[in-house]
């Protein structure tokens, strides 16, 4: 199950490495300061921090990533929605009026 936080994962950095997925951004972290020969010739994916791949194949990857349909689905949800700049230039908007009295 990929949403369970016990699962092993192996690390993109040292293959012997397997880390429960609940700590593997901690993991990586740490395994990128140990290791950074291993570590300069790895690319990681704009979609997800937790993908690295070796440079020359980054592109590849990010044609493939499964996490790219999600970024693309928030992007589109998003476009929806009014660019700030028109929220902050000319906004007509008005909180309601409250009933509180903080005072009593």
């Amino acid at each position: 199950d990929m949403l369970d936080p016990e699962r092993l994962i192996q690390c993109p950095l040292v293959k012997h490495h397997r880390i429960r997925a609940r700590r593997f951004p901690y993991h990586l972290v740490k395994c990128k300061e140990s290791n950074p020969e291993i570590a300069k010739k790895l690319a990681t994916c704009p979609f997800n921090a937790r993908h690295l791949v070796p440079q020359a194949d980054l592109s590849d990857h990010i044609m493939k990533c499964n996490d790219k349909a999600f970024m693309e689905q928030d992007g589109v949800s998003r476009s929806c929605e009014p660019p700030q700049e028109q929220m902050n230039n000319g906004s007509t908007w008005q909180a309601p009026p409250c009933d509180e009295d903080w005072e009593t």
